[in-house]
């Protein structure tokens, strides 16, 4: 039975053409996050500032944290067998964060959070990118495999402390220069305030945390259960 199942999945897997284009993609990923965690490193040992931080990071982090929307992509064509409405939300918040809080205003880019983000966000993905390159030539090691379903308890809280942390201290700034602000009257007949929209989606945070969360720990379970053991 769990033969039939071992085939059936092979079958069911990605072309060739199609599994070359995601070892590059997944490969390329985890050697832009390796570079911005030891960019990361380097700059706070050298005992950098927040000041000068966002300004060494800023190109990697636009790169690849945006090279993630591809992610979404995969998932509805099809391409990797991911619930599109597990990865839109988690690729979302962080785009969100680089384009509409990181690249908007200074005050963000000075935050405590983006640390924490950063750090969280590195670790996170040199796993998980390392994990789905070595799993699509079926090389993963077992290390690989509980620090992919493991590191997420801690990391993951922590990322999210860090993204809240940014838009929090970007909201002064927002407010003050009425970012991506439109205001009545006005030819569109439409109002919108960009300050109320990151408040409301922030608060958006307590129901999706624990539901992606959830999933994660479902996950850990499946892959390192016992029931994952048996079937070995």
């Amino acid at each position: 039975m769990a033969e039939k199942s071992a085939s059936k999945a092979k079958k069911s897997g990605p072309s060739g053409i199609a599994k070359l284009y995601l070892l590059a993609y997944n490969g390329i990923q985890t050697l832009g996050w390796s570079y911005m965690l030891l960019q990361t490193l380097t700059h706070f040992l050298d005992r950098g500032s927040l000041e000068t931080f966002w300004p060494l990071i800023k190109p990697t982090v636009v790169i690849f944290q945006n090279a993630a929307v591809l992610e979404v992509i995969h998932a509805v064509i099809g391409l990797v067998p991911s619930g599109v409405m597990v990865v839109l939300p988690q690729v979302y918040s962080r785009v969100f964060l680089v384009c509409g809080c990181l690249l908007a205003t200074h005050s963000a880019t000075i935050s405590p959070g983006l640390p924490l983000c950063i750090l969280a966000w590195s670790i996170t993905e040199i796993i998980r990118y390392a994990y789905y390159t070595l799993n699509l030539i079926n090389a993963v090691p077992q290390t690989l495999l509980f620090f992919r379903y493991s590191t997420f308890l801690i990391l993951y809280p922590i990322g999210i402390t860090g993204e809240l942390l940014c838009m929090y201290h970007s909201l002064d700034e927002i407010a003050e220069k009425q970012l991506f602000t439109i205001s009545m009257p006005n030819a569109w007949n439409v109002a919108f305030n960009y300050y109320y929209f990151l408040v409301f989606y922030m608060f958006l945070y307590i129901p999706i945390f624990p539901f992606l969360y959830g999933h994660m720990l479902a996950q850990r379970r499946k892959m390192l259960g016992k029931d994952a053991k048996k079937t070995k």
